[in-house]
């Protein structure tokens, strides 16, 4: 046996310097072909996003409508102006009989004239609805923001998760050639009686799920594409290239207490709430003032060219109105209570939400920390696992192992190696998600 060892660790170099001399064999993502490839960084990827994604625009629009709201409250304090063309004929000595109580004298005429109403006072009511629409408007605004925080967030998630799958396709590719090296070295030392065809058997099994391990790579890479394609506004697949960042990824911040604060003074969401609960307790008051009399006043202006010799040829008259609600099946008190409990729904929805952004803060910088000691982690753990697998190596080319072991060895790097391609993405994702947290 010890006078097999120096001819089989010839063969075994000769055949690794062969396959390597080949080149590794190319490889990319399915279903690029003939896709214009198209630069991209961080922040321009950003950009895009704010400016083609739709839902950037229909928060946009909805801000615009409640503006519109604020407008429609407001005109219930401005004078009503309307112009009547009337034209009458009418029956001899005829008169109105049935119906209510009215004037039943119908005279023959044509005439024009304007009428003008205007509200003196509802003591309160139409100044709180516009003051609720103003709020709600405002709210809008802050979640139109909101939407941009999210789709940032969306866009920095989506980019580093392509480089994160294209660092993952390039193991994956790296694995299938070395395995694909072991496999060609057992399989010629096989044909030499220098291995058994368990070991081809074995090395066979290992190279297979190598191209397994690349076909799930490629795939992740394209959905990883097609998904930041669609965050950025593009209907149709875009074939980015990635500029990654050089510069090294800084420090979680140390404080939580002080992130928290920051979120709370920041969140548009949070905002939004607020100004919601402030609308609410303003229709709140102005249901609640239902109860109160509205005055208004009325004026009319015209003339009739043509008329009854009843009539003058011109008319005017104004007029103050007071109404007073006395009883109406208890509709008011009903609208009043639901506009206070909804009033004291929105305030607990504003509690629960700090509750959730505090911890939601403290779980992504809790992230943020476990992922960047995770590098390190994994930096140690791909250069253990790379020399383990150069012992390995060397034992089962000496005869002392099988290739179980080199096999398990080759696992094991494979998997260190994937660990650490995206342990730096990973880091960069949470920072973003921290980011996002606190509206920084």
């Amino acid at each position: 046996m010890t006078s097999k060892r120096p001819c089989s660790l010839t063969v075994f170099l000769l055949v690794a310097c062969g396959v390597h001399a080949q080149g590794a064999p190319s490889g990319g993502p399915p279903g690029t072909s003939g896709v214009a490839v198209r630069r991209l960084t961080l922040q321009y990827a950003e950009k895009l996003a704010l400016k083609n994604n739709p839902q950037i625009t229909v928060a946009r629009l909805n801000a615009l409508a409640f503006q519109q709201v604020t407008r429609e409250t407001r005109s219930l304090l401005l004078p009503n102006a309307t112009v009547n063309l009337t034209a009458v004929d009418s029956h001899e000595n005829s008169r109105i009989s049935a119906g209510g109580l009215n004037n039943p004298i119908i005279f023959e005429r044509a005439a024009v004239g304007t009428t003008v109403s205007q509200l003196l006072t509802d003591f309160g009511r139409t100044t709180n609805l516009l003051s609720s629409s103003s709020l709600r408007a405002k709210a809008e605004a802050q979640n139109a923001l909101a939407t941009a925080n999210q789709i940032t967030l969306a866009a920095d998630q989506a980019f580093y998760s392509v480089l994160q799958a294209k660092a993952v396709l390039t193991v994956a590719q790296q694995t299938v050639n070395e395995r694909q090296v072991l496999a060609d070295q057992v399989e010629t030392l096989a044909k030499n009686k220098l291995k058994s065809q368990l070991d081809v058997s074995f090395a066979q099994v290992s190279l297979a799920e190598a191209k397994l391990l690349l076909l799930d790579a490629q795939n992740d890479e394209s959905a990883s594409q097609a998904n930041l394609s669609a965050v950025l506004g593009f209907p149709a697949l875009q074939n980015f290239d990635l500029q990654d960042d050089t510069q090294p990824a800084p420090l979680p911040p140390p404080e939580i207490d002080n992130l928290i604060v920051q979120a709370f003074n920041n969140r548009p969401e949070l905002a939004a709430l607020e100004f919601e609960y402030q609308a609410a307790q303003k229709f709140r008051n102005a249901e609640r003032d239902l109860v109160l009399p509205t005055i208004s006043a009325l004026g009319a202006v015209g003339a009739a060219p043509v008329r009854d010799d009843h009539l003058t040829n011109w008319y005017g008259a104004v007029g103050v109105n007071m109404q007073i609600p006395v009883f109406n099946g208890f509709l008011f008190s009903a609208r009043a209570q639901e506009a206070s409990l909804h009033a004291q729904a929105e305030q607990q929805r504003l509690l629960d939400l700090r509750d959730r952004i505090a911890r939601d803060v403290r779980t992504s910088w809790l992230n943020a920390n476990n992922t960047y000691h995770r590098m390190d982690v994994t930096q140690q753990l791909i250069q253990q696992a790379s020399l383990a697998l150069d012992l390995a190596q060397t034992r089962y080319t000496l005869g002392l192992s099988s290739i179980i072991e080199l096999s398990q060895a080759q696992l094991q790097q494979t998997q260190a190696q994937i660990s650490n391609a995206q342990a730096g993405y990973q880091y960069r994702i949470a920072l973003a998600e921290l980011r996002y947290q606190i509206a920084q």
